[in-house]
């Protein structure tokens, strides 16, 4: 009777003391790997198991902890029979498909907030018999909630830092757009801009050229999304403003902005671009398409796609060709650029908007002010995507042109 009493007595001041020992390990913010090893030990040492097993869910089930047992069972996927399991069974009780979890007694499923966290699979020794399943439950779930915490805790700050991220390049690419566009009977321009998600690729521009009485219009969209994205576009448009003073050689400009994209991005990423120059005393519009969705330029007369240029920026050096589009003798003139989110909106059916459907809409509203027809526009992608979101981000850029004589 006495040995039984000293026995019990021995055996909680054991788990009494693996307990303090994990508590403190935890309360010291060791590493997941140490705690797993600490816990390995006070098995082991304290509660004299012959073997154990320890599966995880992380990503998928994996075994962190194993010792004593005769097969590697970093390299066994954990029987799907033992999720069934809601407490504390006999390996012969469970319905097991795997032989070599048998060399197990006891399977304890370890559970938190009723999300299962773990299996352990013990077996005790010879002289220790009847192991306390409960204890070694609440020992691993301990240990196994603050493994939890950590991992949410560190999902949460990577969380954090990509929303830092984000902001950063959101705040990055509202500075490449121009404050203020020119609203004159000589010249209007108006831009839409609607993001896909926080920090969308698209970018457009509008710089004048005062000395030579010409202006620039651009519009362009960079692959990839995000910081890198955003940091990209941000080099593409300081290396076209500081260019666009010698908007008078435009062939120029396009090759250096091929270049630097090429050196920027590495081959990895490009961006599609078209730019135009207006010249109003020559009354000529000078463009490059390369390899961007083509813009609309919409006449008294005449309703002209804008194709000609090269392909890609950034994804040869140098450019394979490069074809200039020219325009003479135009004076009044509407240009419509965009990106592709606005022809590739679906619909429930999964039919795109495309290009037909745009410029059937842009010629029916060539007499309409452009505000009005950037608001037509989007009631139009609405009532055509009706419940679909968005696919992509969406911009459009609208330049009207009176350059008649008096």
């Amino acid at each position: 009777m006495q040995d039984t009493l000293q026995r019990k007595f021995y055996r909680k001041e054991m788990e009494v003391n693996a307990l303090l020992e994990i508590t403190q390990a935890v309360n010291d913010n060791l590493p997941e790997d140490d705690l797993y090893k600490i816990y390995e030990f006070t098995l082991r040492a304290n509660l004299q198991l012959s073997k154990m097993v320890l599966y995880v869910k992380d990503l998928d089930w994996e075994c962190k902890v194993q010792f004593g047992a005769k097969k590697d069972f970093t390299k066994i996927p954990l029987d799907t029979g033992c999720f069934d399991l809601k407490k504390i069974v006999a390996v012969t009780d469970a319905k097991l498909s795997i032989s070599c979890f048998n060399e197990f007694d006891i399977i304890i499923p370890v559970t938190h907030k009723e999300k299962l966290l773990a299996f352990v699979f013990i077996k005790t020794s010879e002289e220790e018999k009847g192991a306390d399943t409960t204890f070694i439950q609440a020992l691993s779930n301990v240990i196994l909630v603050a493994i939890e915490n950590k991992r949410l805790a560190r999902k949460q700050l990577e969380q954090q830092a990509i929303q830092r991220e984000m902001e950063i390049a959101r705040n990055v690419q509202n500075y490449l757009f121009p404050d203020v566009l020119p609203n004159s009977q000589k010249l209007e321009i108006k831009a839409f801009y609607q993001p896909c998600k926080t920090v969308g690729g698209d970018y457009y521009d509008y710089i004048p050229i005062p000395n030579e009485n010409q202006f620039l219009v651009c519009i362009a969209d960079v692959s990839g999304k995000g910081m890198p994205a955003a940091i990209l576009m941000s080099n593409f448009q300081a290396v076209l403003r500081t260019l666009s003073r010698n908007a008078e050689n435009p062939e120029q400009v396009i090759h250096e902005l091929n270049h630097q994209t090429w050196h920027n991005a590495k081959g990895e990423n490009f961006i599609t671009f078209f730019l135009a120059v207006y010249d109003f005393d020559k009354k000529n519009l000078r463009y490059f398409n390369c390899g961007h969705n083509h813009p609309v330029l919409i006449t008294k007369d005449e309703v002209m796609i804008l194709n000609e240029g090269s392909t890609v920026l950034g994804a040869f050096d140098p450019l394979p060709f490069l074809d200039k589009g020219e325009i003479e003798n135009i004076e009044e003139f509407s240009l419509f650029m965009f990106t592709d989110g606005l022809t590739e909106t679906f619909n429930s059916a999964g039919e795109e908007f495309g290009e037909e459907r745009l410029r059937k809409f842009l010629v029916d509203h060539k007499n309409k002010d452009l505000q009005t027809t950037h608001n037509d526009l989007m009631t139009e992608l609405e009532g055509f995507k009706k419940e679909n979101a968005f696919a992509d981000d969406l911009t459009f850029l609208s330049c009207r042109v009176n350059n008649a004589t008096p």
